[in-house]
């Protein structure tokens, strides 16, 4: 976990800069007593908002009523914060699908005049904020981090979110698709702290290794708060009885001016990150007592040419599976242990990788690095299957600064191999406007950030005839690959594993010089159906072990992640889409994507003894 006490790497997502008074309010409404918090003015400890009142308002008649000024009545509740998050079946979970308002309100403290900083980590969908009554702005997006600057007079203070997550459709329609339950709520954690003298932000990590030697390279942006000055930054890298000093240089910055600054050191005997071994090292970054940064980092060096992966110089072959960020009871508001289980689950496959289509929490990034799974992340608009909504010029904005805040948020994390920019492209792309976000987005990642791929998941069934411009920047492709499921399921295995060869060396003609991985193949399974017909628990094992078998003896394949982990809500009327077109017979639990090799409850299928068999046969990395 990292500890900002300047500026956050998720507080990039989106600052706005606005001054609220001093002084509180005067309203209708009395101060909440309740759910007090103290924002120290220690720049070192954060503080967690995690006591709070919530109050649904279905008629939408809050603002109305006043209730941006708080003090409304309501149910205490913890945050992240999910509402109705076991509602996804039949008439309440259309109504929860479809949306609604809520609201939020908690109290802090602030030791002293000066500025703070509210730091969110994701709301789902539109929110809302208001410090004692004052309109702080808005955020639309889940799953994004965002933060809001103000001006603040010592004492108590309230914080209100306004939440709405209403018309799924119309959250498509602006640049935002889910893919699975659109729940509604605060579901990420909410901090306060106060700002410094000075602020560090964005700090990045670079390793390069030559013989046994790693050299790395840290920078950080350095913000002066004060008057014109000069200041140098300081910092340390340590692993057990080995630290190692940050020398940076002085900068010398004007009142509000930002430099970046840059340090160097060699380790002679670096302790290495990887899925074998995840060592992990304690970054240190502080301007004297007015700021500092402290995160978990992992020293290792990607490369990749000629359409192989390496980590460290050794070959890295991915397997594994697609997590989403939803466990039942809470949602996407996941706990510790829904967080612990995810990983877990992850061991008991076997998997060195994951593949996610969202950018995942701060929180379980930390768990997979101390893991060792890396993450093939997504990072930009979810709009699978040859669709494209970011049409007009204030869409495509939204999107490259959708995947720009996933980036600056994420990208200390050692497990991240793989900024993904759009999800099953269908051809060369459905217009000019997808082919210039693939592209403009690839070379601001490639300059941001060097020392990760950039990767474009391609829909299987509509894979280009030859590459077009959009994947020329681009340096993965993978594609998905339903062969035995929405694909010939009645054909024999034999049949089945020439489809799989076919459409491998297609993808290998098509795309020379990539690094190749199959993003999702599998399929559904449950009780409901007999064991080895289509849709039961047998009939999933075999087809995925077909899968594995095809793509493990395939010496120009980086990677294979099955179609997914665990089963998930989709919507409540999801009742398979095209495979009954492909096989009617086949029953499934409406609301449930049931692909994955765990129920949503987390029960076990029996594929996941068979994939655990056949991914710990491969090189972990």
């Amino acid at each position: 976990m990292h500890i900002p006490t300047g500026r956050s790497a998720a507080t990039l997502a989106l600052l706005v800069c606005v001054a609220v008074a001093a002084a509180r309010v005067a309203g209708a409404h009395a101060p909440a007593r309740a759910h007090v918090a103290d924002a120290k003015a220690s720049e070192s400890t954060p503080t967690r908002l995690t006591g709070w009142t919530l109050r649904e308002d279905p008629s939408d008649r809050g603002l109305a009523w006043g209730w941006q000024r708080g003090g409304f009545a309501g149910t205490s509740v913890g945050v992240p914060n999910t509402l109705r998050a076991g509602a996804y079946k039949g008439a309440t979970g259309i109504a929860n699908y479809e949306g609604s308002v809520a609201w939020y309100r908690t109290s802090f403290k602030a030791p002293s005049t000066g500025t703070y900083l509210l730091d969110f980590q994701s709301a789902s969908f539109l929110a809302q904020l208001w410090v004692d009554g004052h309109s702080l702005g808005s955020h639309s997006g889940a799953y994004l981090p965002f933060a809001l600057r103000v001006q603040l007079g010592a004492g108590t203070h309230e914080l209100v979110a306004r939440i709405d997550w209403r018309d799924p459709a119309r959250q498509s329609r602006e640049g935002f698709h889910r893919t699975w339950f659109n729940w509604g709520g605060l579901n990420g954690p909410v901090t306060v702290r106060e700002v410094g003298a000075s602020e560090l932000s964005n700090p990045q990590l670079q390793t390069t290794l030559t013989g046994g030697e790693a050299t790395v390279r840290v920078s950080v942006r350095v913000r002066n708060n004060g008057p014109a000055r000069s200041l140098q930054p300081e910092g340390s890298l340590t692993h057990g009885q080995q630290r190692l000093g940050l020398t940076f240089p002085t900068l010398t910055l004007e009142p509000g001016e930002s430099a970046t600054a840059t340090a160097t050191v060699t380790i002679a005997e670096p302790a290495l990150w990887s899925p074998a071994e995840a060592n992990l090292y304690q970054l240190q970054l502080a301007v004297g007592e007015e700021s500092s940064y402290t995160a978990q980092v992992g020293l290792r060096a990607l490369s990749w040419h000629a359409g192989r992966l390496y980590l460290n110089g050794h070959r890295l072959l991915l397997h594994g599976a697609t997590i989403q960020e939803d466990a039942a009871g809470h949602g996407d508001s996941l706990t510790a242990s829904d967080e612990a289980r995810i990983v877990s689950e992850c061991k008991a496959i076997g998997a060195n990788a994951v593949r996610a289509q969202h950018p995942l929490s701060a929180s379980l990034l930390d768990r997979l690095d101390a893991a060792g799974v890396l993450v093939w992340q997504g990072v930009g608009p979810v709009e699978g299957a040859g669709n494209w909504y970011s049409t007009t010029p204030q869409l495509l904005a939204a999107a490259e600064q959708q995947a720009k805040t996933a980036v600056l948020a994420e990208q200390l994390h050692p497990s991240v191999i793989d900024w993904n920019l759009v999800d099953e492209v269908a051809g060369n792309g459905r217009d000019a406007a997808e082919v210039s976000y693939v592209r403009t987005l690839a070379h601001w990642v490639h300059a941001e950030d060097p020392g990760r791929m950039v990767s474009v998941d391609v829909w299987g069934d509509h894979p280009p005839a030859s590459a077009g411009p959009l994947y020329a920047e681009a340096d993965a492709v993978a594609e998905t690959d339903y062969s035995g499921w929405y694909d010939n399921p009645q054909n024999s295995p034999s049949q089945l594993a020439a489809q799989m060869r076919a459409r491998l060396a297609t993808m290998e003609r098509t795309f020379p010089g990539k690094v190749l991985a199959i993003s999702e193949f599998g399929a559904e399974s449950n009780r409901l159906n007999a064991p080895a017909a289509p849709g039961g628990y047998g009939y999933q094992a075999r087809l995925l072990a077909q899968h594995i078998a095809v793509y493990a003896a395939d010496p120009k394949l980086t990677g294979m992640m099955i179609w997914l982990l665990r089963d998930y809500p989709l919507t409540p009327t999801f009742q398979g889409g095209s495979i009954h077109g492909v096989l009617p017979q086949v029953r499934l639990i409406e609301g449930l994507n049931q692909k994955g090799l765990f129920t949503y409850g987390g029960t076990a299928k029996p594929a996941v003894g068979t994939v655990a068999r056949l991914f710990r046969a491969l090189p972990r990395g």
